[in-house]
């Protein structure tokens, strides 16, 4: 994926986001069983289905919880690209969005 293209479908995400796409917040995963399950149904889906990875995943165009969860602290984010590197995922976002697959 070129840059020009990462910054396109960013901002196709973040409209989504924005116009209040609902995504599956909860159940966060307790463990790592619950959190593949979660990676095994995001793997069903055609790799180009963004709108099916933000649902699955919970995406949130902000910070979550009480403790102001986000992508920016993360394991999977890459904060020079501003891409989860997550390999289900694989998406750009924003610092200050979050899913339910943050991890740190």
């Amino acid at each position: 994926m070129q840059p020009g293209d990462e910054t396109t479908l960013r901002s196709s995400i973040e409209q989504m986001l924005g116009d209040g796409l609902k995504t599956q917040v909860d159940p966060f995963p307790q463990d790592d069983r619950e959190f593949a399950q979660i990676l095994g149904e995001l793997r069903t889906l055609e790799p180009g289905d963004v709108k099916g990875k933000l649902m699955l995943a919970g995406f949130m165009d902000k910070p979550y919880g009480p403790d102001n969860m986000r992508c920016q602290e993360c394991m999977y984010f890459l904060i020079h690209r501003r891409w989860c590197d997550l390999p289900e995922l694989a998406l750009p976002v924003e610092p200050n969005w979050w899913c339910r697959l943050w991890r740190i």
